[in-house]
């Protein structure tokens, strides 16, 4: 199994910047594709970015697209997301996802984190 721990989280200023970091642990991470989801309040969870094992294949939704950045260290077993130009619009639970191949939709992720709060508010 695979087991996900997100970090980073934290408050923002509409406009501000913020880097969440997902350490990952476990036999079968190894060649697992990861991915960002995130939920705010009263709506349902919706996929950010997702990546592959080597990072060249890099999926984003139209709204974070420009603005947020995912990224992978295998060495550390760590995946990333750099988000830049942060609006309220953002504020949600994030969450990090293990995947046997690369996909968007939430059902293809099979193992999750706990997920980390990210607040953008003045």
């Amino acid at each position: 199994q695979v087991q996900l721990v997100e970090s980073g989280g934290g408050l923002v200023q509409p406009g501000g910047s913020l880097r969440l970091s997902c350490a990952a642990s476990g036999r079968t991470f190894s060649g697992s594709a990861m991915g960002w989801f995130r939920q705010a309040p009263g709506k349902e969870r919706e996929f950010v970015a997702t990546i592959s094992w080597t990072g060249i294949n890099r999926n984003y939704a139209d709204s974070v697209k420009g603005r947020f950045s995912i990224s992978r260290d295998n060495t550390k077993n760590t995946i990333y997301l750099q988000m830049n130009s942060l609006k309220p619009e953002d504020t949600a639970v994030y969450y990090c996802a293990a995947a046997r191949i690369v996909t968007t939709t939430s059902n293809g992720y099979e193992y999750w984190g706990q997920g980390t709060q990210v607040t953008v508010s003045s």
